[in-house]
């Protein structure tokens, strides 16, 4: 079922079951309370992204000539994700234990793409290589995570999550990979659902259920339409923000000797709500992400000879941004 009318059905029903979760969680006091590491200042329900899971996961059997590798990819990488997620919203894991299922959903979903077969990462082979295995590995379980650092004020993550799918898909529509487009707008769709009640001031979270969900999902996407010809850097440019973000902040928490693993409150977009507020930073996020990296992203695959040069333009000026914001610095007002 590729017909177009399936979008806005997905949507419709990501959203209402989202309100379902909304209500069920109200009902039995399953809050996520605010705290020093918190951005938001009221108990909100939290664990929605549940439901774009289940709807996405979903949408997948009613794709036509979907290749059997990407659906258990997708299914057992995603439900894996998700599954110890859910776990960590509502219960406690140990960091150790949850990594560890992180990098076991990413084997899983590189074992059903096909392992490393014929792909150029840097100028080696990565079928040939074991750094070139493991990168991959590593690099999955970094998106997963990274989603998770990012998700930290309202509609932030969901609407990058939204954009990048709907981006992946224009561009994996340019090359016919037909299954990729119809897969990446049925994440989009399931995702905005969700973004109607997680926009500012939002009525659910996510969660870590849904966060590091969108992650891998995302990067499992990417990583299979790189295989089929989409250029790593045009994925790259795409998610500048949230890799310029995650990666300034960790890098400065790690040389000031701070435990950059455990949660904190110091993401340049996180020190930029405090002064101008949720809705506004993510508002810039998507205007950023429409306005300037789209169009980077698509000089990159009209001109692959000058892809390296815009995604160096999409990140100079975003590390520049998140050091003016302070990103790894614990703020309370910006100067």
């Amino acid at each position: 079922m590729n017909e177009v009318y399936i979008y806005p059905v997905i949507i419709v029903f990501s959203f209402l079951f989202t309100e379902l979760i909304r209500r069920y969680t109200l009902n039995n006091n399953f809050l996520d309370t605010p705290n020093e590491r918190s951005s938001h200042t009221i108990p909100t329900p939290r664990g929605g992204g549940i439901a774009f899971v289940i709807i996405f996961l979903l949408s997948l059997f009613f794709i036509k000539s979907l290749p059997t590798g990407i659906i258990w990819a997708l299914l057992g990488s995603g439900i894996l994700a998700a599954g110890i997620g859910f776990w960590d919203d509502y219960g406690q894991l140990s960091a150790k234990w949850r990594l560890l299922s992180h990098f076991i959903a990413a084997f899983w979903a590189l074992y059903w793409l096909g392992g490393v077969s014929a792909l150029q990462i840097f100028g080696f082979d990565s079928a040939t290589s074991w750094i070139g295995f493991g990168l991959i590995i590593f690099l999955l379980v970094w998106l997963l995570n990274l989603f998770n650092f990012m998700d930290g004020i309202d509609g932030i993550a969901a609407s990058e999550a939204v954009f990048v799918a709907c981006a992946g898909a224009y561009f994996a529509w340019m090359l016919d990979l037909e299954y990729l487009t119809f897969i990446l707008l049925s994440l989009a769709a399931a995702t905005f659902g969700f973004l109607l009640l997680n926009w500012s001031p939002a009525k659910i979270f996510m969660g870590d259920v849904g966060s590091g969900f969108l992650g891998l999902i995302l990067g499992v996407i990417a990583y299979e339409s790189i295989l089929k010809g989409v250029s790593v850097w045009i994925w790259g440019i795409l998610l500048a923000v949230f890799l310029v973000d995650s990666g300034v902040t960790l890098t400065r928490r790690f040389f000031n000797g701070e435990k950059w693993y455990e949660a904190h409150c110091s993401h340049a977009y996180q020190n930029a709500a405090k002064k101008w507020g949720h809705k506004k930073v993510t508002i810039s996020v998507i205007l950023i992400n429409l306005f300037y990296l789209f169009p980077l992203s698509h000089i990159a695959y009209s001109e692959p000879n000058y892809a390296i040069y815009m995604f160096l333009l999409a990140y100079m000026p975003l590390v520049f941004i998140a050091l003016k914001l302070k990103a790894g610095k614990t703020v309370t007002a910006l100067i």
